[in-house]
C-alpha cells in the first residue's frame, strides 16, 4: 500500500501556482499550515473546493488502475472530510478491493471508509501503566471501549513503538523495563493488528531521524525471537485473528482488577484465555467471573493448567507476569 497525504502539499507543490485556489488561507489571505501545529514544511488543502476532491480521487484512482497498488495508508486521514473518503473507497473498490488504513483514532472512519485505523489509546495507555501513573483499569476500559462501540469488523493497529510517538531516546526497553515483553505479547492477544515499526525487530538503540537518512543496524535480537513467536501464536490462533475474523473479548473477572488484566477470546473451538499482570509488584488474585473452564497449554512454558470457576484458587504472577492459555490451536 502507499502512504498517501491528502491534507496538504510541500509549499513548492506545482498545485500552488496552478490552482491557488484549492488551498486554505489564513486571515492574511496566506496559504498556511494546519492551524495549531508546528507544520511549518506544509500548507492545508481546502476541501470545499469540488475540483480538488476530483483531482485527489482521481490520483488515488490511477494508482490502484495503472500500478496496481491494494491500498493507501491516509496521513491525518481525520483531517480530511469523512465523505470525501466515503466517495474514493467507493471508486476505488469499483477498480478492486483495496485495503485502506487512516492515521486516526476514531470509528466514523470506519462505516465505509477505512479497514483499519491507529490505536493511539492503546500506545498511550502501555506507556502510562509501564510508568506506574495507570493501572491494568486503563487496558480493561480500552476492551469495553472496543467491544461496546467499534463495528466489530474494525481493524486497529496496535503498537509499543512508532515512528513519531516514541517518548524516549534509546531502546523500547529503556522505556518500558521489565515491562516490555509484557506489552509486546499483551498486543498480540488483543483485537487489532499489530505494528512492528522498523528496526524493532533488530532491537534497534536509539529514536530513527525523522526527516534524515538513517540507517539501521540489522543485527540478532531477543526481540525477533519473540516477534516471531508472538507472529506464530497469532496465525496458529484463530481467536486472535483480527475483527470479525477472530473472537471477541470476553470478560474473565477477578478480585484484583488494578493490577490484573483479563479476558477470553474464543472461535472456531479455539480458545485463548489471558492473564496479565500489568504492574511492577507481585499480584495476587481469583478468577471469579468467565467461560475459563478446561484444561489449557501455557504459551510461555508449554505446561498444561486447569481453571474451574467452581473450585477457583488464588493465583500469583510476578511483577509484568502473564499466563497465555490456549486451547485448540491450530499449528502446522
Amino acid at each position: 500500500i502507499l502512504d498517501w497525504v491528502a491534507n496538504h502539499t510541500a509549499p513548492d507543490n506545482p498545485l500552488v501556482t496552478e490552482h491557488p485556489d484549492w488551498y486554505e488561507t489564513d486571515w492574511k489571505g496566506d496559504f498556511h499550515p494546519t492551524p495549531w501545529t508546528d507544520w511549518y514544511d506544509i500548507i492545508d488543502l481546502d476541501y470545499s473546493q469540488t475540483d480538488l476532491r476530483e483531482y485527489m480521487a482521481g490520483a488515488m484512482e490511477y494508482w490502484v488502475r495503472e500500478a496496481g497498488v491494494d491500498g493507501f495508508r491516509c496521513d491525518v486521514a481525520g483531517y480530511v472530510p469523512v465523505d470525501f473518503w466515503d466517495d474514493v473507497r467507493a471508486r476505488l473498490d469499483a477498480i478492486k478491493p483495496v485495503f485502506m488504513l487512516a492515521e486516526w483514532d476514531t470509528r466514523d472512519l470506519h462505516q465505509h471508509a477505512f479497514d483499519a485505523t491507529y490505536a493511539w489509546a492503546w500506545k498511550d495507555a502501555a506507556r502510562d501503566i509501564a510508568e506506574g501513573k495507570s493501572d491494568a483499569g486503563r487496558m480493561t476500559s480500552l476492551m469495553q471501549r472496543h467491544l461496546g462501540s467499534w463495528p466489530h469488523d474494525a481493524y486497529q493497529m496496535i503498537y509499543t513503538e512508532n515512528h513519531d510517538q516514541n517518548a524516549w531516546e534509546g531502546t523500547p526497553r529503556e522505556f518500558y523495563g521489565d515491562a516490555l515483553d509484557t506489552f509486546m505479547t499483551l498486543q498480540f492477544v488483543m483485537d487489532g493488528i499489530q505494528l512492528i515499526h522498523n528496526g524493532q525487530e533488530a532491537g534497534n538503540e536509539h529514536r530513527l531521524a525523522f526527516f534524515e537518512r538513517d540507517p539501521i543496524i540489522w543485527r540478532a535480537s531477543p526481540q525477533a525471537t519473540l516477534i516471531r513467536t508472538l507472529i506464530h501464536l497469532k496465525k496458529a490462533n484463530p481467536a486472535l485473528w483480527n475483527g470479525a475474523a477472530g473472537g471477541p473479548y470476553e470478560p474473565v473477572v477477578t478480585d484484583n482488577g488494578k493490577q490484573i488484566v483479563s479476558f477470553a477470546r474464543r472461535k472456531d473451538g479455539n480458545t485463548v484465555i489471558a492473564l496479565f499482570n500489568l504492574s511492577a509488584e507481585p499480584a495476587s488474585f481469583t478468577i471469579t467471573d468467565g467461560p475459563v473452564d478446561g484444561t489449557y497449554t501455557d504459551f510461555q512454558t508449554g505446561g498444561e493448567m486447569t481453571l474451574s470457576l467452581s473450585s477457583a484458587k488464588p493465583m500469583t504472577l510476578p511483577a509484568w507476569g502473564f499466563h497465555v492459555l490456549l486451547s485448540g490451536s491450530k499449528n502446522d
